[in-house]
């Protein structure tokens, strides 16, 4: 199975939707994904992402599923508590770097200024959601990996939803530092990240990354990579 990720296009977070310029590059990520398959599109509640989402959901004729869980991620500290500046993620990551900390050793996290975040609750929820999910997909999980359950021989699927919530749902999917991914991929407007797992009933599979926070689609670029 694959699974397609997709970040928003440009946003009017103000008003939750798409920017006349964020609508082009939905219809540019449409355009590139029309041919790959899909055969089931989900989102994030949040309008931006909804609208990235129906554009495809139009030129393949597929519904459009909602993913609540999928929503973007709420941080900053806690009630009585502080944080780095406004607890952003992004900023957050790029702090603890300043100061010398390895983003592969979630251990700075547990201390001041850091640890108060509310954005540790967000992981905790996506990661729980996302493995109920999974399930309905038919993978399992097992300690960190997946046990393959259902039938998924050359199923491709695409979610559509936030630079924080899929940054999230990599982190748990991969088993990786959500911090440091933060980092390592920091997805452009409808950038397209793929991962794919093992179809064979019963295997123990782990997501493999073939493409990460592609953007070609909007940058001019040759965007005739096979996904």
């Amino acid at each position: 199975m694959k699974i397609i990720l997709v970040r928003h296009g440009h946003p009017d977070y103000v008003n939750d939707c798409l920017t006349p310029l964020g609508h082009e590059q939905a219809k540019s990520a449409a355009l590139r994904l029309k041919d790959e398959g899909i055969e089931e599109i989900f989102t994030s509640p949040y309008g931006r992402a909804m609208e990235t989402a129906q554009h495809t959901a139009d030129l393949i004729s597929k519904d459009v599923r909602i993913l609540d869980f999928m929503h973007e991620l709420k941080w900053g500290a806690k009630e009585n508590t502080t944080v780095y500046g406004e607890g952003h993620p992004w900023d957050t990551s790029l702090y603890a770097l300043s100061l010398g900390y390895s983003l592969m050793d979630e251990e700075w996290t547990k201390k001041e200024p850091f640890c108060n975040n509310v954005v540790f609750d967000e992981l905790e929820r996506v990661a729980a959601e996302c493995d109920k999910w999974m399930e309905t997909l038919g993978y399992k999980r097992e300690g960190a990996n997946y046990r393959v359950v259902g039938d998924n021989t050359n199923r491709t699927i695409a979610l559509y939803s936030h630079g924080g919530s899929s940054s999230a749902l990599l982190s748990h999917l991969l088993n990786l530092p959500f911090f440091y991914l933060c980092r390592a991929i920091c997805p452009d407007f409808t950038a397209i990240t793929v991962l794919s797992l093992s179809d064979e009933m019963g295997a123990i599979t782990t997501p493999q990354i073939e493409l990460a926070n592609d953007s070609r689609h909007i940058k001019g670029g040759n965007a005739t990579y096979e996904m």
